[in-house]
């Protein structure tokens, strides 16, 4: 009996172990596959098989390069575009830059003809200075020139003041921003320097002009309009003034007005001659002429006299003409207005 027993239980042990290998078979991954077949017009039909995961990385692969490819294509239409705009900007610099360059160019040239200008303008007020007699301007350079001149003179060394040598140099540089501005910054200092010296000039001539309508005599009587000399003996420019000159080893009672041998020299008030002719005394050729009330005028260094002792002549008679005779180193007329007999600045009354 206990062996029947045995036999049922060994059936049912083994039955029981079917259902648990089953289980394990069920519980083991499947592997899918996808078939990929080509078929071709004429020919075998060919077929690549492809797991799910072989698949999904190529998928995967492929939208990756898919988006680099879109984003290396992004960033060079993005460089296209930018190195178009670069260009483009740096086109309209150098257009900007260009007409920079042509404005400061035109600045550059109005900035030299101001330069030139003002420099005309200097050398006209020198003129006009000279040739009324006027001191000279604070920066009139004629000054110093006379200075050096007479520095030559005395054995300093010597100076060629004949103004036929006009030599220029110096390294090229191009306009700039600084340098035009400089420029222009020394044009207006000049131009004020312009100003003060013209308005000192108006003071001194408006001041001559009043002396020349008060001059009397020693009695105090007004002197006749005719008989005041107010004419210029000459036309010409002043090349000596009245007073010291060459650094104050000479005394110069008169002025000198300097022209072209022959031109003429008139009277400048109505008077008697004195004298007529020549002085050895350093003025050559001579005219003295008497117009009363102790006023006297003498015109020296001339080439000709044209009047004699004793004729009576008038305002802006030709009484001589210009000459280099006596102590002088060109033609010019030596001109002197005395006030009983002492010599008196002629300016004052031109």
């Amino acid at each position: 009996m206990d062996s029947k027993k045995d036999e049922p239980e060994k059936k049912i042990s083994s039955v029981k172990s079917n259902p648990q290998e089953t289980a394990e078979e069920e519980n083991e991954p499947s592997v899918r596959e996808y078939t990929i077949k080509l078929v071709p017009d004429t020919g075998e039909v060919r077929s690549i098989r492809l797991s799910a995961r072989l698949l999904k990385f190529g998928l995967a692969s492929f939208v990756v390069g898919a988006l680099l490819f879109v984003g290396a294509f992004s960033y060079a239409v993005y460089g296209t575009f930018a190195h178009r705009s670069d260009a483009a900007e740096i086109e309209e610099l150098r257009q900007v830059n260009s007409i920079q360059q042509e404005q400061l160019l035109q600045l550059s040239k109005k900035a030299n003809s101001l330069q030139d200008q003002m420099e005309q303008l200097t050398q006209l007020e020198q003129q006009i200075r000279r040739s009324a007699g006027a001191s000279p301007a604070a920066d009139d350079p004629a000054a110093a020139q006379n200075d050096a001149q007479n520095d030559a003179q005395n054995g300093a060394g010597t100076v060629d003041a004949s103004g036929t040598h006009n030599g220029q140099g110096g390294p090229y540089v191009a306009p700039d921003i600084r340098n035009v501005s400089q420029t222009l910054d020394e044009v207006e200092k000049r131009l004020e320097t312009r100003r003060q010296s013209l308005l000192q000039l108006q003071q001194e001539l408006k001041a001559n002009q009043e002396e020349i309508g008060s001059l009397t005599t020693s009695d105090g009587m007004m002197l006749p309009g005719s008989t005041t000399p107010s004419l210029w003996p000459a036309r010409g420019e002043v090349s000596s003034p009245f007073g010291l000159r060459w650094s104050g080893s000479d005394f110069h009672p008169g002025i000198d007005i300097a022209n072209d041998m022959g031109t003429p020299i008139v009277a400048t008030a109505d008077g008697v001659v004195t004298t007529a002719g020549w002085n050895s005394g350093g003025y050559g050729n001579m005219v003295d002429i008497d117009h009363g009330n102790g006023i006297m005028t003498r015109y020296g260094h001339a080439m000709q006299v044209v009047v004699r002792a004793g004729q009576t002549v008038h305002r802006g008679q030709v009484i001589a003409y210009m000459g280099s005779t006596g102590y002088s180193t060109g033609p010019h007329v030596h001109y002197e207005v005395r006030i009983n007999g002492s010599p008196v600045n002629p300016i004052r009354y031109l």
